[in-house]
């Protein structure tokens, strides 16, 4: 409450809408359940892919190389890529040759397990899925990696709001300090998402800003830390020497820190994406992806390609524009909703 001159109260200033709570996913979209809500994500591909699949194998009563053959188009357009494709078809002749395969109910099952093997696999065996560590002692951290465009900033919100409705705890780091507007939209989503935020001037060093936001949420007892970091700088710096200083200094405050580097990647790129993507992996220790815009694709299949080509496990799927609009990634429910 402000004060005059003359001890008299002043009309109190008006203050700036912001939540008191975090914004949260109502309870009736709670109740909708992960399939459902990837059921509708995945609507477009699922459109082109199912019904492409029936009609190979409509007349079908065994499976011959003729049908196979005629699954290959259908795999790569909805962007599975060439190696998924080789993988899944030739386990399938191959299991056509040993046992048979009878009818076209069957073929869509066997094509459904080989699927899912190939998601499970990258998802539990790989070097990534291997390297990632929970910590006994808060915080976990999270630094989030992608091009710009790809939805980076708007993810890192999202999974605020996540971890937050989980119960958890969450800081947001903005490290993004080249690209312009990174900070302010950022500050926007942890408004939306009901959390605290650490931030310095743009143009700033974002090694300064991590130092200072580790050693807030250590402070605070936080226990999520998420880093939004740039995609792209506007100087002669190497950008994977930036992150790599970035990852060290994380190191040096928390012990295993990162804990998680996540790939942001956009479905709608397809096969052009997992180039950019590669840069990453690479030089980055990217130990999965959160997959944006998957609702705004007839190519869904790029999670398999992703799988196959980056040895990656997609954690996270962006199906929407709202705050809620993100979902943990199963194997089990993506590929019942991409083959009915």
């Amino acid at each position: 409450m402000a004060f005059s001159l003359f001890g008299k109260r002043d009309k109190p200033e008006p203050q700036p809408d912001q939540p008191a709570t975090p914004v949260i996913p109502e309870p009736q979209q709670e109740k909708r359940g992960f399939f459902d809500r990837m059921k509708q994500a995945v609507t477009r591909t699922r459109e082109t892919f199912s019904d492409s699949i029936s009609s190979v194998i409509a007349l079908t009563r065994e499976v011959d190389e003729t049908t196979l053959t005629g699954l290959e188009p259908i795999l790569l357009a909805a962007d599975l890529g060439a190696p998924t494709t080789a993988i899944v078809l030739e386990n399938l002749r191959q299991r056509a040759l040993r046992t048979g395969i009878q009818g076209g109910d069957e073929l869509k099952q066997l094509l459904k397990a080989e699927l899912k093997q190939i998601l499970d696999s990258v998802a539990t065996e790989s070097d990534a899925a291997r390297s990632v560590t929970h910590p006994a002692t808060p915080p976990e951290l999270i630094m989030m990696v992608g091009v710009n465009g790809t939805g980076k900033t708007t993810t890192t919100g999202k999974l605020a709001a996540f971890f937050t409705n989980q119960g958890r705890t969450v800081l947001l780091c903005a490290a993004d300090t080249f690209r312009a507007a990174a900070i302010e939209q950022l500050e926007v989503w942890a408004q939306r998402s009901g959390v605290q935020i650490i931030k310095t001037k743009q143009g700033g060093d974002p090694s300064a800003a991590l130092y200072d936001a580790c050693t807030a949420a250590k402070a605070r007892g936080t226990q999520v830390l998420i880093v939004d970091t740039a995609g792209r700088l506007h100087t002669k710096t190497d950008l994977m020497k930036e992150l790599d200083k970035m990852r060290r200094t994380a190191e040096k405050l928390i012990p295993g820190a990162p804990h998680q580097t996540l790939l942001v990647m956009d479905a709608t790129t397809g096969q052009n994406g997992l180039t950019q993507a590669r840069l990453f992996t690479e030089a980055a220790r990217v130990t999965g992806i959160v997959l944006t815009k998957l609702d705004g694709t007839a190519k869904g299949g790029i999670v398999l390609a992703i799988a196959t080509e980056l040895k990656l496990p997609v954690l996270y799927a962006g199906i929407g524009e709202k705050l809620e609009d993100i979902i943990p990634f199963n194997s089990s429910s993506f590929v019942d909703s991409l083959i009915d």
